[in-house]
């Protein structure tokens, strides 16, 4: 066990670097001056011009100002947004949450539609439900998320006008900062209507969420299927049926439990999935996450928040699939090579 987690904890240290690397390489890889990407001062004295140079270390080789960005990443210094002139860590603290926040609900109904679609289509092998069910998963897979967004913000806002346009709270209500997690903040707080405040953010989050949650599902769907098959076929099924026990009693006292326990992993992997989709929904939705925050800046140009808001969304999904990947093989170590890929 301590072996797998010290090279667990090395490969991850590892990847951080050379992510943290890169990020730093940015500077110089955007157009323009390095200095200038990095102050935002096109254009300035000599002497400001030479003060700046040795607040980033420019007059020293390339690896000795990667040394002094890795100094100023861990002393929680990570620049100031050009745009709107706050610290990067206080931009990235108050847009992180939004987006992990959308991904994780609709990693909740993505689990609550897809694992019973699942079932009911891995018991119901090669029968009309089946294939059913195959025939929708193949669209939900097949669907652009940014187009699904689009086409929920035309029928279900425009022509019915159902559920908000965009936004994460209409301006009527402010809600106190505590979690970042708007829905915790709501019931968090003292606000006397807090039942309205809490009714309006959770019709503001349903399409995006439904957004994202589409492609998960059919992922979902799709595994469970494949897994209930495999259970199913099995020999201590065939053993099961064997001694007389009818379809359903075998699928809920062996069938369910064997099958759902090699996908878990699999489904706590598919959060990274989810929070790039959403990102992308972000932009169509105004939702005040990362992905929304980080296309805004690459409009602007701001080069500081970009180069650290890549670094912060690939630190997050580098470390939870790692993370999810070491506890895979603590609880399973004898799990393969080939099914360990697969997840």
């Amino acid at each position: 066990m301590l072996k797998v987690i010290l090279r667990f904890c090395n490969l991850v240290i590892l990847t951080l670097l050379v992510l943290s690397f890169f990020s730093f390489s940015l500077a110089y890889l955007f157009p323009g001056d390095p200095l200038a990407n990095l102050s935002g001062v096109r254009s300035g004295s000599r002497e400001q011009l030479e003060t700046l140079g040795q607040i980033y270390h420019l007059s020293n080789n390339f690896l000795i100002q990667y040394w002094y960005y890795l100094g100023e990443l861990f002393s929680g210094n990570w620049g100031v947004s050009f745009s709107s002139g706050l610290p990067l860590a206080t931009e990235i603290a108050r847009t992180l949450p939004a987006s992990i926040e959308l991904s994780t609900y609709a990693l909740i109904i993505s689990m609550i539609i897809g694992l019973p679609l699942g079932f009911l289509a891995g018991s119901r092998h090669h029968k009309t439900t089946d294939y059913a069910l195959l025939s929708i998963s193949v669209l939900g897979y097949s669907i652009p998320v940014f187009w699904l967004a689009m086409l929920m913000i035309v029928g279900f806002s425009l022509q019915l006008g159902w559920f908000p346009l965009s936004g994460r709270l209409s301006l009527l209500y402010e809600v106190p900062k505590i979690s970042g997690f708007i829905l915790l903040d709501i019931w968090w707080s003292d606000l006397d209507n807090k039942s309205e405040v809490f009714t309006d953010a959770f019709r503001h989050l349903i399409l995006p969420t439904l957004s994202i949650a589409a492609f998960t599902t059919t992922v979902i769907l799709r595994i469970t299927r494949r897994s209930v098959i495999e259970t199913m076929n099995s020999d201590y099924i065939q053993a099961a049926q064997a001694r007389g026990l009818t379809p359903s009693q075998i699928l809920y006292r062996h069938g369910i439990k064997n099958a759902i326990m090699p996908i878990l992993p699999i489904l706590a992997m598919q959060f990274t999935t989810l929070l790039t989709n959403a990102m992308i929904v972000e932009v169509i939705f105004s939702w005040p996450g990362i992905g929304n925050w980080l296309i805004q800046a690459i409009y602007q140009r701001d080069y500081p928040a970009i180069r650290v808001g890549m670094l912060a969304v690939s630190t997050l999904v580098v470390s939870f699939t790692m993370t999810i990947d070491m506890l895979i093989r603590l609880v399973d170590p004898k799990k393969s090579k080939v099914a360990r890929v697969a997840i």
